[in-house]
């Protein structure tokens, strides 16, 4: 969560860019201030300079015949997965809404539950793409009835979106789709420019530099959470399948090199054997040097005591994602006191939850599952709160209010109440 030391490849850019040594914090902060005076013309500027985008004829956002090709640029078995993993995601959040706040009025007292009017979706990417993040941005958001989807996400050099991502925000009916990548789409989201309208709320994870903006931003819109770098937590026993271990522990490192990837058995022989499966099989994925610099710099097997203290450490830890490899999985969820979600059993797989289970993907990191929740409906809906008092009622009620009023020194609060007492 805190600012990291930015590679070497970073501060490059950043002299190139700025013509200076500037921190995380300064780039954002200049990023910002740019979009905020220069609109449109600065969120170009920054696509080319930080994105290589070298498309200038190319209108921000995207139209509606380019997102329609895009179906043609993705095999037809992949759109159909998409739209089946939108399915299975739409359904999970229809059923949440059905347990979510409600409005009621009950005695002059009540409330009322509306969706937010127009959210911004960011969609990191462009070497991984990620249409399953915009899958559970975006159909959470829709259940939730908001009127209008914005997305921004970075574009490729030609100017171009990955057809993926614009079938995906097609499937999940986004509204529009702009061309702004990083800081500057986040900076257009929230001020709005020529061409990018400013929105109610902003979701969606990011890298430090997203993730610095949105916390500089929260209170000029809203924001869904601060998400830092994928984390897995996998609990085993001593009957654990070791492979099915090591697997889920090389699906949780291949995220990214800052992942978080960490074992916590009861059982010293089991980690021996996870450790040589992982050795033996991350040379196969196609994203091996970031999953072994994960595991390298942040992965390993912790031993536990006992199975007792194995979940104890784990709600301590307060993991992203927590996975039960032990037997009778379901015992034991709520012995997990905190986590972003709880995959038990052999095959209540991580990656499954990723793509196609039904809860949104996007949720707390960095131990803060102790206090927050997984994006869902109610990151898209707010409050309104109802007072509709009868006389009878006020006449009641009011004299305590007076009461306080004067002792706080608010004789004008007092007042407006005695002035309905005295009728």
């Amino acid at each position: 969560m805190e600012e990291p030391a930015l590679p070497p490849s970073v501060h490059e850019t950043n002299r190139r860019v700025f013509g200076a040594e500037l921190g995380a914090e300064d780039v954002v902060d200049r990023i910002l201030r740019d979009v905020r005076t220069d609109g449109d013309a600065a969120v170009r500027r920054y696509n080319e300079d930080l994105d290589g985008v070298r498309a200038p004829d190319v209108p921000l956002e995207v139209p509606q015949a380019e997102i329609k090709a895009a179906y043609g640029e993705v095999d037809a078995a992949l759109v159909e997965a998409l739209r089946f993993a939108a399915g299975r995601i739409r359904a999970f959040h229809e059923m949440q809404l059905g347990h979510a706040s409600k409005s009621f009025l009950r005695d002059g007292l009540g409330q009322v539950v509306r969706p937010i009017q127009r959210v911004g979706l960011y969609i990191p990417g462009n070497q991984v793409i990620y249409p399953s993040t915009l899958l559970m941005l975006a159909v959470p958001a829709r259940v939730a009835g908001v009127e209008e989807l914005i997305v921004v996400t970075p574009a490729r050099p030609d100017g171009s979106v990955a057809p993926l991502k614009l079938v995906a925000a097609d499937i999940a009916r986004v509204d529009r789709v702009f061309r702004a990548g990083g800081v500057q789409g986040i900076g257009a989201l929230a001020y709005g420019t020529e061409s990018v309208p400013p929105v109610h709320k902003i979701c969606g994870p990011g890298n430090i530099f997203v993730t610095i903006a949105k916390k500089k931003l929260f209170g000029k819109v809203g924001i869904d959470g601060i998400f830092g770098p994928s984390e897995t937590l996998v609990i085993a026993d001593a009957g654990a399948d070791a492979r099915l271990v090591a697997v889920d522990m090389l699906a949780g490192a291949e995220h990214d090199e800052l992942a978080t990837a960490v074992l916590i058995t009861d059982s010293p022989e089991l980690a021996k054997r996870v450790s040589a499966i992982v050795d033996a099989e991350i040379g196969t994925l196609k994203r091996a040097e970031a999953a072994q610099i994960s595991l390298d710099a942040r992965g390993g097997a912790v031993i536990a005591a006992s199975l007792d203290e194995a979940l104890e450490l784990a709600s301590d830890y307060a993991a992203e994602h927590v996975c039960l490899h032990v037997r009778d999985a379901d015992k034991y969820i709520d012995r997990i006191r905190n986590g972003g979600c709880i995959f038990a059993g052999d095959y209540s797989v991580e990656s499954i939850g990723d793509y196609t289970a039904g809860p949104s993907h996007v949720m707390p990191t960095g131990g803060s599952a102790k206090f927050s929740s997984p994006l869902g409906v109610h990151d898209f809906l707010k409050v309104t709160s109802i007072v509709n008092i009868s006389k009878e009622t006020a006449r009641e009620i009011g004299p305590a209010g007076a009461q306080i009023g004067h002792a706080e020194g608010l004789t004008g609060h007092a007042r407006a109440i005695e002035s309905r007492l005295d009728e």
